[in-house]
């Protein structure tokens, strides 16, 4: 038995194209479950692929571009009618996170949001480079580049054992190469084939800094049309929604 699975449930970008969802992957190891980042799509996702809700214990925000963060309200509304729950929310981010998620909240569900829910969310702000651990999962978040006005995140996480490693939406860093040595998963974003971006990765530049990535798998993620339309050309593995890995 497996110790530690991965379920890409959104992998394209802020456009969908080709009909992918937006960014949300779920981890699940043996004590815990994390959803990392949270797009418009997620309950198409989630309900759409039978997953239930109700395990996930913490959901890490990379960052607050709406098609990482917009599906939070529409997953409240989730655990308040169709998985009622009750246990704690824990949810991570970027300084302000409590701010970001709640003014969304309030945008989108104004009197829904004005009214206690019945499960506590428990708002973290991550710091670079500083463990958080949540029963058997530890996140090490690290900055990237892809905001001028707000930080963005990539993360470490060690899930029952395993180690993956996240870009998040970001454009080169060496970052990726210290955190991506001996990691049983690197799920890299790849916007682009070759349009070169200072705030996202394409695949000739990953193709590139191939040989010094440390993981053991390396699948494509936050796909972008112009990746779609050149795929015959890309010999890496391209993460499809839906897509399951098991470490």
């Amino acid at each position: 038995m497996h110790s530690t699975r991965v379920i890409f449930l959104g992998t394209g970008d802020a456009f969908s194209p080709g009909g992918r969802r937006q960014a949300a992957y779920v981890i699940e190891s043996p004590e815990s479950s994390l959803l990392l980042d949270c797009g418009a799509t997620i309950l198409i996702s989630l309900r759409g692929h039978g997953i239930t809700a109700e395990p996930i214990d913490v959901i890490f925000l990379s960052h607050y571009h709406g098609d990482h963060i917009a599906g939070l309200p529409f997953l409240f509304l989730h655990y308040l009618y169709i998985e009622p729950r009750s246990r704690p929310l824990k949810i991570v981010g970027p300084p302000g996170v409590e701010d970001k998620v709640m003014a969304i909240f309030r945008a989108m569900y104004a009197e829904t949001a004005t009214e206690p829910l019945p499960f506590k969310l428990e708002f973290i702000e991550a710091q670079p480079r500083k463990q958080f651990r949540i029963k058997d999962v530890g996140i090490i978040p690290f900055p990237v580049p892809h905001q001028s006005n707000s930080p963005s995140f990539g993360c470490e996480i060690d899930a029952g054992g395993r180690k993956i490693v996240y870009s998040g939406d970001t454009g080169w860093t060496e970052n990726l190469v210290a955190h991506t040595q001996n990691a049983d998963l690197f799920i890299c974003e790849c916007s682009f084939f070759d349009t070169r971006a200072e705030n996202h990765m394409d695949y000739l530049q990953i193709t590139e800094q191939l040989s010094r990535f440390g993981a053991k798998r390396i699948v494509l993620s936050h796909i972008g049309q112009e990746v779609l339309d050149r795929r015959k050309d890309v010999e890496l593995e391209i993460a499809h929604d839906g897509l399951i890995v098991d470490l």
